[in-house]
C-alpha cells in the first residue's frame, strides 16, 4: 500500500477513528490496533513475506530477553551473534546473493574459466533493510546494557513493523520509540494539524516535484546520448530533486501520519540541498541512517578520535558500507567512495563541525559565500547521484564526460522544461522560507491571514489531484 494510493486514502481515516473513538482507553488496545493495521498494510505489498517479517521481530525479542537476563558474558555473546547472524543473512540471500554470485562469476571469467552459477528468482521484501536494522540495534543496546529488553511481545512488535515507517524509515531507535509506546496517547489537536499539514507538504513533494522530475529525468538519463551537456546536467539536476522530493516527501508523510496516532518519530531530513559542505549535506539527508551507520559502525571503529590513516579507513568504511545498504550494484557502492572523497577533506582538516546551524539563520537571504557554499556543495551531490541513477559505472562516466565536454554545455537545452520550472522554483522557495522549522509548512503563512493561507493550501491539494495518475513506487521501497 503506497502513501499516494487511494487505498491508504481510505485506510487511514479508518486507524485513526478506531484509535481514537474504540482503543482510547489504554495504550495497549491501541498498540494492538497499530499492530494489526501494520501487517494489513504490509500484507498489500505480498502477504507471504509477513512471514519474514514475524520471524526476524520474534528472533530479536526473544534474542533481546536472552541476552538481558544472561549472567553469562558468553551467554549475552552468542544470542547478539546469533541475532545478527540470522538477520544479516537473511538480507544477503535477499539482497545479496546474486550480486555477489554474479560478480565471482564475471571475475573467473576474466581468468579465463566459463562457470555457470547459480542465482535466485526472488523478489527483494520490500522493507527489509529497515526492519532488520530496528531489531539490529535492538539487540546491540541491549548487549551494552543501554535499554533494558522489551517483555510485551506486541509492544515490541509495533516497534519494529509501525506501518508509517515500515517500509522506508525513518530507521527508528527503541530508546526513542518503545517507551512513547508504554504510555496512552492523549488526542492533540495542535499536533494533529501539523501532522496533516506534514503529509500534504509531503504528497506535494512526490507527486507533484518526484515524480513530474522523474518524468525528464528518465528520459534524458535514458537517452543521454541524444542529448547535449546542458541537457545532462539538467538531468542530474531534475533527478536531485526527483530522489529529494520522493524520500523526504515519503518521510514526511511518515512522520504527519504518526502525529496523528499521538506517536513521534525521529526527523529524516533537515533541507540538505542548503548545505555548505559535504558533512553538513550528510548531517541533513537521510539522518536516521547517517546516524544510526555513526553509531555502531563508525564510533565503535574509532571515529575520528584516532590516527589519520584509521580516520581515513573509518570513512571510506562507513561511506562504501552506506553505498551498499543502498542496493546490490557497483554504481551504489562507487557512489558511497565519491561520497567519502569529497568528504575526507573536512574531516582530515576538522572543518567538519563548521556548519552545524541553519544557514542565515534569521536572514531571508544567504551571503555569496554562503551561495556559493551551497551551489558548489548541490553540485558535488549533483555529480554523486549521476552514479546512484545510472545502470552502471560504464553508462554514469559516459554521462558525465559528455555533460562536461561537449562544447555546447551551457546552450540552451532542447527538452521542454516550462511545465515543471515554476512548480520547481515554488518549492525551493517555500523550502527556503520554513529552513528554520521541522518541515516546511509548519509554520507557513503565520503572519498571513487566513483566507489566504487556505487558498495556498487548496493550491497544493489541486496540483497533487491534478498531477496523480498511475501510482508510483517511492524510490526508496527497493532499499
Amino acid at each position: 500500500m503506497f502513501f499516494n494510493s487511494l487505498s491508504f486514502a481510505f485506510f487511514l481515516p479508518i486507524v485513526f477513528l478506531l484509535y481514537w473513538f474504540v482503543c482510547f482507553k489504554k495504550n495497549s488496545y491501541q498498540n494492538l490496533l497499530l499492530l494489526v493495521a501494520s501487517y494489513y498494510f504490509y500484507s498489500f505489498w505480498d502477504y507471504r513475506f509477513l512471514f519474514l517479517l514475524l520471524f526476524s521481530t520474534l528472533l530479536d525479542y526473544f534474542s533481546g530477553i536472552k541476552i538481558g537476563r544472561s549472567t553469562n558474558q558468553k551467554n549475552k555473546k552468542f544470542w547478539l551473534i546469533l541475532s545478527i547472524g540470522i538477520n544479516l543473512g537473511f538480507l544477503g540471500v535477499f539482497k545479496y546473493y546474486n550480486f555477489f554470485a554474479i560478480s565471482f562469476q564475471e571475475l573467473l571469467k576474466q581468468v579465463g574459466f566459463e562457470v555457470d552459477i547459480l542465482t535466485l528468482n526472488v523478489i527483494l521484501p520490500v522493507g527489509i533493510s529497515f526492519y532488520t536494522f530496528h531489531g539490529l540495534s535492538y539487540v546491540i543496546d541491549i548487549y551494552y546494557d543501554r535499554i533494558k529488553p522489551e517483555t510485551k511481545i506486541v509492544d515490541y512488535s509495533l516497534f519494529v513493523s509501525y506501518f508509517p515507517l515500515l517500509v522506508a524509515g525513518p530507521i527508528e531507535r527503541a530508546t526513542h520509540l518503545l517507551p512513547q509506546l508504554k504510555v496512552t496517547r492523549k488526542f492533540n489537536y495542535e499536533v494533529a494539524v501539523s501532522g496533516l499539514k506534514q503529509i500534504l507538504w509531503g504528497l506535494f513533494k512526490k507527486v507533484v516535484i518526484a515524480d513530474q522530475c522523474a518524468v525528464y529525468a528518465d528520459d534524458i538519463f535514458n537517452n543521454s546520448i541524444n542529448y547535449s551537456g546542458s541537457s545532462l546536467l539538467l538531468g542530474g539536476i531534475f533527478f536531485a530533486f526527483q530522489i529529494y522530493g520522493d524520500f523526504s516527501g515519503y518521510s514526511d508523510i511518515a512522520l504527519g501520519t504518526s502525529k496523528l496516532f499521538g506517536i513521534d518519530l525521529l526527523k529524516n531530513f533537515s533541507y540538505p540541498y542548503f548545505s555548505r559542505n559535504i558533512a553538513e549535506f550528510w548531517r541533513r539527508w537521510h539522518i536516521s541512517l547517517s546516524s544510526w551507520f555513526r553509531d555502531y559502525l563508525y564510533i565503535p571503529l574509532g571515529g575520528s578520535k584516532v590516527k589519520i590513516w584509521k580516520k581515513i579507513r573509518n570513512v571510506l568504511i562507513i561511506f562504501l558500507v552506506s553505498g551498499f545498504w543502498h542496493g546490490a550494484n557497483w554504481t551504489f557502492i562507487f557512489w558511497g567512495l565519491l561520497n567519502a572523497l569529497f568528504i575526507l577533506p573536512s574531516i582530515l582538516m576538522k572543518t567538519n563541525r563548521v556548519f552545524t546551524n541553519v544557514v542565515a539563520e534569521g536572514r531571508s537571504f544567504p551571503s555569496f559565500r554562503e551561495l556559493f557554499s551551497m551551489i558548489i556543495t548541490f553540485l558535488l551531490a549533483v555529480i554523486a547521484w549521476i552514479f546512484f541513477r545510472s545502470e552502471n559505472i560504464t553508462d554514469a562516466f559516459e554521462y558525465l564526460k559528455r555533460m562536461i565536454f561537449t562544447v555546447d554545455l551551457f546552450k540552451s537545452s532542447p527538452i521542454a522544461v516550462n511545465d515543471i520550472m515554476p512548480y520547481l522554483t515554488l518549492f525551493i522557495l517555500i523550502e527556503w522560507m520554513g529552513r528554520e522549522r521541522n518541515f516546511a509548512l509548519e509554520k507557513f503563512g503565520i503572519i498571513l491571514p487566513r483566507i489566504v493561507r487556505w487558498c495556498f493550501y487548496m493550491f497544493l491539494v489541486y496540483n497533487i489531484y491534478y498531477f496523480s495518475g498511475e501510482e508510483q513506487e517511492f524510490i526508496y521501497f527497493q532499499f
